[in-house]
This record gives C-alpha cells, sequence and structure tokens, in this order.
C-alpha cells in the first residue's frame, strides 16, 4: 500500500499496513519522510553501534540501529489506531526488556542518539529534543558530522533534559546511562 498523500492524522496502525521502502517517522499524527543516510552518516552511526554493542556483550540492555521503530508514548493496553508517534533514532538503547516487542520499543529508550544532517538540525535539535525529554529518555545524544562534536543531554530529575557534555573527535566520552562505557570519538569520526 502506498503511504497516504494526505490525512489528517496518521498512527501506528497505518505504518503497519504500509509496504514501502521508506522511513517515515509520525510525530503527534504528523507525518515525516526521512532523507536516505549519508555514507558519513552510516559510518558514523556503524563505529557508534559497534562500541555499544561490543560493551553491551552479555549484559542485560540491548542497543539497536535504526530503521528500528521506537512508540515513545504507547502504554499498555493501547491499540495502533492510539499510539500517534513512531520515532526512529539512529541508535536506541533498551534496559528494560518489557519494553521491546516484535515492532521494536514500546515507550522511551534509556539512551537515544541521533545523528545530524542538513535537513534534520531542526528536526533532532528541537522536535526530538522535546519529544524524547516528555518521553522520559534518560541520556540523549546529538552527534555533528560537520563540527565532529557531540552534545549529550541528561534528564535532570526534574524532567528536563539538560545538556551535560560536549566531545570533540579528539575525546574519549562517557555514555552515563552504562556505567563503565565509554565511546573513543577518534574512531567515531572518519578523516
Amino acid at each position: 500500500m502506498a503511504l497516504p498523500a494526505e490525512k489528517a492524522r496518521h498512527t501506528f496502525a497505518d505504518a503497519l499496513a504500509w509496504n514501502e521502502a521508506k522511513r517515515v517517522e509520525i510525530i503527534n499524527g504528523e507525518l515525516f519522510l526521512m532523507e536516505t543516510p549519508s555514507r558519513i552518516h552510516q559510518e558514523i552511526s556503524g563505529e557508534l553501534f559497534r562500541q555499544l554493542a561490543n560493551f553491551l556483550e552479555g549484559k542485560q540492555c540491548k542497543v539497536y540501529h535504526a530503521p528500528f521503530g521506537v512508540r515513545l508514548f504507547e502504554q499498555d493496553g493501547d491499540s495502533p489506531e492510539d499510539v500517534d508517534t513512531l520515532v526512529e533514532p539512529d541508535i536506541s538503547v533498551i534496559c528494560d526488556k518489557s519494553k521491546l516487542d516484535k515492532y521494536g520499543c514500546k515507550g522511551a529508550p534509556d539512551m537515544v542518539v541521533e545523528i545530524l544532517s542538513p535537513s534534520s538540525l531542526r528536526h533532532d535539535r528541537l522536535v526530538k529534543l522535546n519529544l524524547y525529554q516528555k518521553a522520559g529518555v534518560r541520556e540523549y545524544w546529538i552527534v555533528d558530522p560537520e563540527n565532529k562534536a557531540v552534545q549529550v543531554f541528561l534528564q535532570n530529575g526534574n524532567g528536563f533534559l539538560l545538556i551535560y557534555e560536549e566531545y570533540s573527535h579528539k575525546d574519549v566520552g562517557k555514555v552515563n546511562v552504562l556505567d563503565g562505557c565509554f565511546i573513543e570519538f577518534e574512531k567515531v569520526f572518519p578523516e
């Protein structure tokens, strides 16, 4: 089934019915088509995923890379027609296995990583930051390939994601939600 051209409100039920190769997100019922990631984006995503997956081997938490659907606000008992927000973070870390199902993640991941592209700057820095904050994501990384930098946001205990740390390509960064996990950014950002 083709993606619907115009509809007042989209839901997870629509996403389940679509048979398309296009990546989409639904935010508060509004449909957002996602661009195909660039080669640099994929290299950064792959290296971050590799380092996180290596650290998490044999541990309870799991790491997933896009495309991986996250239904941030889905509650027990919600039907797919009730769920009007479905995002695909570049990387998600989930430590509560009860949030995982055959479609992806139901609820907030513990950590989310978004890698900026020219078309996603505003979306990732404002829209998604607010969504992740509202959903209760504990740690949010915004990775900037152009400046080879990472901004780390942490929940402050009052429900707000606040800037906690900034890293450059020369740094080793701490993953705050994973005790003992560090990322070598020299390996993340290609020359």
